[in-house]
């Protein structure tokens, strides 16, 4: 498929797009009859967009898309609030008098600045992830000093794609990874197996989240249950 035309219908991607949103409209005023019309159609629209994009993926993406299709709604949700937050913002940078609108924005997630699916489906299991422009600027780690951790295995590094690298944000504190982590990874050796054992009760700990003792300074008794853990 490209770009403008969906090629088994002949259909382009906008008269796609209008399309879903005619049909969402329709929905909305039979489902909802207090819904304002200026809503509907900004709904209609943020539905055809979406449709359309999906069009665009690749099949690999599709199918990632299709696996995960429980925690849809929840995803869909995050998304509304994050596009509820970036529209408050504009709205305040653009008018005087929409501190109501502002209030709101403060307390919603940012709207991420790209769609990279992706990233979407590590934090699905893997909590908030940053790649290394992220961490440089907020957490002031040198690109150099962080490549450096991840050559000897101080932090844990998530590949996305072919050679990029995403790192789980929980394992840092004061702008450097948690004391025990190199100690986990080393034992368990899958960085992707050693995170998930590490943000999820275990029982060598009686329940209790290794990453968040790792974060209280308690890191012995994580590496002990590391080590009780490990394959082999």
């Amino acid at each position: 498929m490209t770009r403008f035309q969906i090629k088994t219908t002949g259909i382009t991607q906008d008269d796609f797009a209008d399309m879903v949103a005619e049909k969402v409209e329709r929905a909305l005023a039979h489902y909802d009859e207090a819904i304002n019309g200026p809503t509907m159609i900004s709904v209609g629209k943020i539905a055809g967009s979406i449709a359309s994009a999906v069009t665009l993926l690749s099949p690999k993406h599709q199918r990632a898309i299709d696996a995960i299709h429980a925690d849809l709604p929840g995803l869909a949700s995050k998304f509304v609030r994050a596009l509820a937050a970036e529209a408050a913002r504009r709205s305040e940078a653009g008018a005087v008098g929409t501190t109501t609108l502002s209030a709101e924005a403060e307390t919603l997630p940012a709207l991420p600045q790209s769609d990279d699916l992706e990233s979407m489906l590590i934090e699905d299991w893997a909590g908030r992830v940053a790649g290394s422009t992220y961490l440089e600027e907020n957490l002031r780690i040198a690109r150099s000093t962080l490549h450096r951790w991840q050559r000897r295995g101080d932090v844990i590094a998530l590949r996305k794609g072919g050679r990029k690298h995403v790192f789980p944000l929980a394992q840092f504190v004061d702008g450097r990874p948690v004391a025990g982590i190199s100690d986990v990874l080393e034992l368990i050796g899958n960085p992707r197996l050693a995170w998930l054992w590490l943000t999820r009760p275990a029982a060598q700990l009686d329940g209790r989240i290794p990453i968040d003792l790792l974060r209280q300074d308690r890191a012995e008794e994580v590496v002990e249950a590391a080590r009780v853990f490990a394959p082999g």
